[in-house]
C-alpha cells in the first residue's frame, strides 16, 4: 500500500483545490461554498520518484451538533489516523480560526509529520503583505501556496516527498489490477459483455432496461494480468431520469469512472445514441481515464464493411474529444472480438502509466517551439524553457514558460495532439503550463523511463 497524505482544515480554505492541484486532475468538486466535500476522496500522486496517495477531507469544525457535520468531522479524524503525512490547509488571508487552534493541538499530539499550507497567497506582494508569524508559531513548517494558481505547490510537494519512502513505480503498477468499467445507455449489453469476458453468468442480464442498479465489481485474470471488471447502471439523459434510485445509480456509475483505469463506452450497433455516448465518453476523458469505444451487437449488422465505415465517420464527427480512443466492433452474444477489449485495456493502462525521459520531453518542446510557436500574446512571444513529467494516469507534463496565461485552449489542444503522435499514446494527456522558475525544478530528474 502506498503511503498516505491527508489534507485537513476547516471548511472553505481550499483543500479540494489543492487536492486537484497535487493529483494533477480535477477529481474533487470545488465550490466557493463551505461544506461541499463530505466524504473522503482518494487519488494517487507522485513527485520525482516518490508515489503516494492523497486524501481530501471534509471541513473540520468546532464541537459539531448536526449529525451530518459530526459525520464529516469523523471522516477527517479517520483520515488523520490513517495518514503518514498531514497537510494542514489554512486561509493565509483570514489567519487561524478557533477550530484550527484545536485542530493544531490534535495534530501535534498525533506525532506525525505536519506541513502547514498557507493557501491563497497568490503573489509575492501578497506574501510580503501578510503577517504569517501566527502560522509559524504553530511549530509546523509553513508553505505559502496558491492552490488556485499553483504557486508554491512544487515546494510543498517536495517536502511531502521528503517524508516518503522510495517506491518502485513500475513494480507497484504491475502488482495492481487494471480497473475496467463498462458504461453506456440502458440495454446496450453491458452485463452480457461482462459475462462473456468472465466466461460465466456473474451479472444479471436482461432485455429489460435498468436491470443493473449499482456498480458491481468482479475480478478476472487473463494472460497473467489481473482485472477488476465493473458493471454499471445505464446512463440516460438527465431530463429522462425521474426515479430517485436511478439518480443514485447514475451517480455510482460515475464514481466507478473515477475508480477505473480504463472505461469502455458501450453502444448498440442497431440503435446508436451518439449524443449520449459522446457525453459519457467526455465524462471519462475529463476524469483522465483511458477510453475504449465499443459498438456491440455486431452480429446483427449485415453489411459490416459499409456500416463500420459509416460508424467511424460518425465517431470522427461527434467524438472529437476522444478521437484518440480505439474503436472496436464486438458481439457480446457470440463473443466476437470481446477478448480484444482486455488486450486494449492492458495496453492503454500501460500507456497511461508511461514515464517519459526529461531530455526527450525537452527535445520535443524545443521542436514544437521552432516549428509551431505559440501565437503572440499582446505582441510578445511565448517561449518554453523546460519540460518535465509530473504524473501518470493521466500522463501529465509541466512546461515552464514565460507567459503561461497566454497559452490558449486551441494551441494547448494542438500540442496535446502532437504529443500523442510523438510518443504513440492513445490515452488522455494533460499539459500544465507554469511560470518559468530561476532553477531547474526539484524532482524533475526522476522523470526518466
Amino acid at each position: 500500500m502506498l503511503p498516505l497524505v491527508a489534507l485537513v482544515g476547516r471548511p472553505n480554505v481550499g483543500k479540494s483545490t489543492l487536492f486537484n492541484r497535487i493529483v494533477g486532475r480535477r477529481l474533487a468538486i470545488v465550490e466557493d461554498v463551505p461544506g461541499v466535500t463530505r466524504d473522503r476522496q482518494y487519488a494517487e500522486a507522485e513527485q520525482g520518484k516518490k508515489r503516494f496517495r492523497v486524501v481530501d477531507t471534509g471541513g473540520f469544525t468546532l464541537h459539531p451538533d448536526e449529525q451530518l457535520v459530526k459525520a464529516v468531522r469523523e471522516q477527517a479524524e479517520t483520515a488523520i489516523q490513517e495518514a503518514d503525512v498531514i497537510v494542514f490547509v489554512v486561509d493565509a488571508v483570514e489567519g487561524l480560526a478557533g477550530a484550527e487552534h484545536e485542530l493544531a493541538q490534535i495534530l501535534r499530539r498525533g506525532g506525525k509529520p505536519v506541513l502547514l499550507a498557507a493557501n491563497k497567497v497568490d503573489s509575492n506582494q501578497r506574501e510580503q503583505a501578510l503577517e504569517l508569524g501566527e502560522l509559524h508559531r504553530t511549530g509546523f513548517d509553513v508553505f505559502p501556496v496558491s492552490a488556485e494558481h499553483g504557486r508554491g505547490v512544487d515546494e510543498l510537494m517536495d517536502a511531502i516527498a521528503a517524508h516518503m519512502p522510495e517506491t518502485a513505480a513500475a513494480e507497484e503498477s504491475e502488482q495492481e489490477p487494471i480497473h475496467l468499467a463498462v458504461l453506456g445507455r440502458p440495454n446496450v449489453g453491458k452485463s452480457t459483455l461482462l459475462n462473456r469476458l468472465l466466461g460465466e453468468e456473474r451479472f444479471v442480464a436482461s432485455a429489460m432496461p435498468g436491470t443493473t442498479r449499482d456498480a458491481v465489481d468482479e475480478e478476472l485474470t487473463w494472460k497473467g494480468r489481473r482485472f477488476v471488471l465493473t458493471d454499471t447502471a445505464g446512463l440516460r439523459k438527465k431530463r429522462q431520469v425521474v426515479d430517485k434510485v436511478e439518480v443514485f445509480s447514475a451517480q455510482r456509475a460515475l464514481r466507478a469512472v473515477e475508480r477505473a483505469d480504463v472505461v469502455v463506452v458501450l453502444t448498440d450497433a442497431t440503435a446508436l445514441g451518439v449524443d449520449q455516448d459522446a457525453r459519457i465518453a467526455a465524462q471519462a476523458e475529463e476524469r483522465g481515464r483511458a477510453v475504449i469505444l465499443c459498438v456491440n451487437k455486431w452480429d446483427l449488422v449485415r453489411d459490416k464493411d459499409r456500416e463500420a465505415e459509416r460508424l467511424r465517420e460518425e465517431a470522427g464527427r461527434h467524438l472529437q474529444h476522444v478521437d484518440f480512443a480505439p474503436l472496436l466492433f464486438v458481439s457480446a452474444l457470440d463473443g466476437t472480438r470481446v477478448k480484444r477489449i482486455l488486450e486494449l485495456a492492458a495496453e492503454l493502462h500501460d500507456e497511461a502509466s508511461t514515464r517519459i525521459g526529461t531530455p526527450e520531453l525537452n527535445t520535443w518542446v524545443q521542436q514544437m517551439q521552432d516549428e509551431h510557436p505559440a501565437p503572440l500574446f499582446r505582441g510578445f512571444p511565448v517561449r518554453f524553457s523546460y519540460a518535465y513529467q509530473v504524473a501518470t494516469q493521466p500522463v501529465t507534463v509541466a512546461i515552464q514558460c514565460n507567459r503561461p496565461q497566454a497559452v490558449d485552449e486551441g494551441y494547448r489542444r494542438f500540442l496535446v495532439n502532437r504529443f500523442r503522435d510523438r510518443f504513440g499514446l492513445h490515452v488522455p494527456v494533460r499539459l500544465v503550463f507554469r511560470i518559468k522558475s530561476r532553477s531547474t525544478p526539484r524532482g524533475a530528474g526522476g522523470a526518466g523511463k
